[in-house]
This record gives C-alpha cells, structure tokens and sequence, in this order.
C-alpha cells in the first residue's frame, strides 16, 4: 500500500476539464454537479494550462469578480504541479503539503489521465507524511 502508483488512483477516472475561455461560473456548476474540488484547464490543443480549485472560486468571488464573465484563463493556477502515472501516491502527497495545495493533475506525455487529491490517499500514506512532517520538526 505505500508504493501505490498514482496510475492505480486515476484509473478509470474521468476528470473536469475546461476550456481555458470557459467561464468561473460555468466551472463552479461542473464542480458541484461532479461533486470535485477542481477543474483541469486545457488549451485548445489540449494541453493542461492550468487547474481551478474551490479555493480559486473563493478568492475570485471575494474579489468582486463576475462569475459569469470572469474567464477561466484570468483566475486559474497556471502551470500547476503535476504527477506521472508511473509517480507513487505518497510522492504526491508530499508535493501537495510541501507546495500548500491539495490537487495534483495526473498527466502523461501530455495526456491528462486525472487528478488526485487528498482524500484519495489511503491512511497509510496520510499516516507516513504525518510522520514525516512530525520527524522533520523534531530534527528542525
């Protein structure tokens, strides 16, 4: 279970992705309709350009902005980490604490195959990043 590869946590997984001139409301509604805390950001090439959290709906709408009319492409995180399918979970979920955010795409050569987030990791991993961090402050 600790050497899980992400591969096995996206497989069959079908994830939000949108059009980086979609719009934040448009977003949000998938997101809530899906039940999931992103959306994967794509050109139109395809090509993952950035992702759109809970977190990035919060701060846009307590920015004033339109939903209707802020486009994706102006309030995404661009360039997010991403992960390899062949990547294991605990690597990923390392990479999310250490970088302060809890989604991480799931691409290879290009192709998104999903993405993951903390509530796909099992106790386990959660259990050995807790003492990670823990021996960590010990030693700092």
């Amino acid at each position: 279970m600790n050497n899980r590869p992400l591969a096995y946590i996206v497989k069959d997984q079908n994830p939000v992705v949108l059009l980086v001139t979609d719009t934040v409301q448009h977003a949000c509604q998938c997101m809530c309709e899906r039940r999931v805390g992103s959306v994967l950001v794509i050109d139109d090439e395809r090509a993952l350009r950035g992702i759109f959290t809970g977190r990035d709906a919060v701060s846009t709408l307590a920015q004033g902005h339109d939903a209707s009319k802020t486009l994706l492409l102006q309030v995404m995180t661009p360039n997010p980490v991403t992960a390899r399918p062949q990547d294991r979970a605990i690597d990923a979920l390392r990479a999310m604490n250490d970088g302060g955010f809890r989604h991480v795409p799931v691409v290879d050569e290009g192709r998104i195959l999903g993405v993951v987030s903390r509530g796909d990791f099992s106790g386990v991993e959660i259990e050995r990043l807790d003492e990670e961090v823990h021996l960590s402050e010990c030693i700092w």
